[in-house]
């Protein structure tokens, strides 16, 4: 229990202070706390004291404790203030800071990272865990710590008026705490279950959100709802298990608890009744009874999710401890920008995709990648942007490896376009100006103009400020092309690369973009993936890419003069894009 306690108190790191400080100002709040009901047993002492035949009461002394009580009362009110000042804000800003720290983490991560670990297990540990520690973290900590150093303050104050009553108290408090121990550990216990429950219920949610339309066009909605049943099923019931060891462990706390107060009460009584104590002290521990466990009852409720917190913090452990592919990166500025791949072998887990692959490319040129699927054509630009590091050999930019980069030194010199394009749930604008934030509105305008897409845009009801849902949903296959592609022109970038950028294109606007591309490629270093003769006929060099190995090298018309995969390749594609119906 201490330990997950610890490891809250690392996690606030700087803010430490401000949790310490919270600490001290709830102190001062529970002396604020006990001080009125310390006046009103002092008082009714006094009366009582009167009526049966002891000194005269002092009338002033009234209006001196209402003055009293009233100035307690205030007190305690604002130090209840300050400590929420100290402490509530820390847990919110330590949560959007970590999860920045994700995104960051996320974003110099290799790609391989994303085939170990499912998207659940980071979606869980971004929202459901940080959400955890965001509600409960320093909540939990105020409870538990703040709970116990405030019980012992009231002891200090029993045990000042009578030891052996302080003792009762304190005998209450050890013995609840036994059965908060089982709360802790069977949490713990089950926390790993519970976490594993929520993160397959993400990714089920995921993955049926994503797959809707497939469900849908195939009539399979029970087969894909049985992921999502079971993960929502698993989760009920181990939630359900936790409660259940919760609820005996939770009586048996607050029975000590009950008992010691009746306990407490009993025996102020008893040495009240038998002159042994002032009958105004034991009026005041006959008070005091009824509120002196008040803040330890509710940490019952914090040791409860103590193993749930502990899972969380592991959760982002695991993501802070990933190494990042740019860890010994510098930022280079480059003044070339020439490629070469020096025997380049790599591969996915244990499947080989490419084996010794070698070519230059130099600066300035266009170079075009054909060949079969699967062969390795993307996987050779994915190794150029540095989304994966080669296994052998290696990959350099302007005579530097490309590891010598960071990520985002590296890409800073890249513009790419890619076969599935992706848009922000974001405007149309934002999406456009996404490589280029600072772009003045010319800038962005004349992008858009050469992409072919301004045309569509200024047609929407809010222009360049409309909305494009989540992944682009809200355009056509080729309108979101046709923005992806005005977002690499933009950045103009002295490296681009083209995989597939025409693939969704009308035929209509496929020759206005291949002119566009051509403005945009004049004077830069180019690696295009493409099927289409009309984009790879006037490349400098063309590499066929066939099972992980260059198969062949060279112009459009020096392969077109040797048989081989690049002649049958143009062969097959003037056949069907020369098909008509008979």
């Amino acid at each position: 229990m201490f330990k997950t306690i610890k490891r809250i108190i690392g996690w606030c790191g700087a803010l430490k202070h401000r949790l310490y400080a919270g600490f001290a100002v709830s102190l001062f709040s529970t002396w604020f706390t006990a001080a009125p009901i310390m006046i009103a047993a002092y008082t009714i002492g006094l009366l009582i004291d009167e009526a049966r035949g002891g000194p005269q009461f002092n009338q002033n002394w009234i209006w001196l404790s209402l003055v009293l009580t009233a100035g307690f009362v205030l007190l305690r009110f604002l130090f209840d203030y300050l400590r929420a000042r100290f402490q509530e804000s820390i847990s919110y800003e330590l949560a959007a800071r970590d999860r920045l720290a994700v995104g960051n983490i996320l974003k110099r991560v290799s790609l391989g990272y994303f085939q170990k670990v499912n998207t659940g297990e980071i979606l869980n540990a971004v929202t459901t865990g940080l959400n955890i520690l965001e509600n409960m973290g320093i909540r939990m900590i105020d409870t538990m710590v703040g709970g116990y150093l405030n019980c012992l303050c009231i002891f200090i104050c029993l045990a000042f008026f009578n030891p052996l009553v302080s003792v009762i108290a304190i005998a209450g408090v050890a013995l609840s705490y036994l059965f908060l121990l089982g709360i802790s550990h069977y949490s713990m216990k089950h926390a790993p279950a519970a976490a594993a429950a929520d993160r397959d219920m993400a990714s089920a949610t995921v993955e049926y959100a994503r797959g809707l339309a497939v469900v849908k066009s195939f009539g399979q909605d029970g087969a894909a709802m049985s992921n999502m049943k079971k993960a929502c099923g698993d989760s009920k019931r181990i939630r359900l298990k936790i409660e259940c060891g919760f609820i005996p462990n939770n009586c048996g706390h607050l029975l000590m608890l009950r008992l010691a107060s009746v306990c407490l009460v009993g025996s102020s009584a008893y040495l009240g009744m038998s002159g042994q104590m002032p009958f105004s002290v034991m009026l005041m521990f006959c008070l005091f009874s009824f509120t002196i466990f008040s803040s330890v009852e509710p940490i019952a409720d914090t040791a409860h999710v103590l193993g749930v917190i502990d899972e969380a913090m592991d959760q982002l452990d695991r993501l802070n401890t990933e190494d990042y592919i740019d860890e010994a990166g510098k930022d280079i500025r480059l003044d070339r920008f020439d490629i070469a791949f020096q025997n380049v072998s790599f591969g996915y887990d244990s499947r080989t995709i490419l084996d010794q692959v070698s070519f230059a490319i130099p600066q300035n040129t266009m170079t075009a990648i054909v060949g079969p699927s699967g062969g390795g054509k993307t996987t050779i630009c994915n190794l150029l942007a540095r989304f994966y590091d080669v296994w052998d050999g290696n990959v350099t930019v302007g005579s530097h490896d490309v590891r010598e980069f960071t990520c985002d030194s590296l890409l800073s010199h890249m513009s790419m376009v890619f076969q599935n394009v992706y848009l922000f749930h974001d405007t149309i604008r934002n999406n456009i100006c996404f490589g280029k934030p600072d772009a003045t509105e010319e800038e962005m305008t004349l992008a858009a103009k050469m992409a072919c897409c301004h045309e569509f845009i200024s047609a929407l009801p809010d222009g360049y400020d409309t909305m494009v849902g989540e992944g682009g949903s809200t355009l056509s296959g080729g309108e979101k092309q046709r923005v992806s592609i005005a977002r690499a022109i933009l950045k103009n970038a002295p490296i681009v690369i083209l995989d597939e950028a025409t693939a969704s294109v009308d035929p209509e606007n496929e020759h206005l973009i291949q002119q566009a591309i051509s403005c945009l490629t004049r004077g830069k270093t180019i690696i295009t993936i493409a099927h289409r003769l009309a984009t790879i006929e006037h490349a400098d060099q063309i590499l066929v890419i066939d099972g992980g190995r260059v198969a062949q090298r060279g112009t459009h018309d020096e392969l077109m003069a040797q048989e081989g995969i690049y002649q049958n390749f143009v062969s097959i594609r003037q056949s069907a894009e020369g098909w008509k119906l008979a």
